[in-house]
């Protein structure tokens, strides 16, 4: 897992890389050339879609996604580790449907040529966002799952402590 740690680490500091010189020469062409450079605008939105996506699979790494965890923590054990397959399953629907029409997106693109409106570049590459981050969602689901599990397995219970 650390190479698709580091895939993906890379993956965000190239895209906000890229995005933050563009919109920087925007500025400067703007300001000093009074020219506009238009046709980066589907690049900068392309990328923030891979951003999303790509650090959305990384909080999920991290656990940085948000938690209400008052009833959790009065739960018993056995619905603890319900819940937590639970919502673990609901994350795989959602990132696999996210997958499964991103990938339908992205195929459909190829089969028609469609090209970008400024760059004419083809659209699926652009596209290929969507997919690539919900896999990587998907995958990090599973991790997360696994090891809420196993920490669930291992924990002590409030009143089972030694005393």
């Amino acid at each position: 897992m650390k190479i698709l740690n580091y895939f993906e680490e890379v993956i965000l500091f190239l895209a906000f890389l890229t995005m933050t010189i563009i919109a920087f020469s925007n500025i400067v062409a703007r300001n000093m050339a009074s020219l506009s450079l238009s046709f980066t605008e589907e690049i900068t939105i392309n990328l923030f879609v891979l951003l999303t996506f790509v650090g959305t699979a990384v909080g999920v790494r991290r656990y940085g996604h948000l938690g209400f965890t008052l009833i959790f923590d009065h739960m018993n054990p056995l619905f603890r580790k319900v819940f937590i397959v639970f919502s673990t399953l609901m994350s795989l629907i959602l990132f696999g449907v996210l997958l499964w029409y991103g990938l339908q997106m992205v195929m459909f693109q190829m089969d028609m040529g469609q090209k970008t409106p400024s760059l004419g570049w083809p659209q699926w590459i652009l596209s290929s966002a969507l997919p690539i981050g919900a896999f990587l969602c998907v995958i990090r689901t599973i991790q997360v799952g696994i090891e809420e599990l196993k920490l669930e397995k291992h924990s002590v219970n409030k009143g089972d402590e030694a005393v």
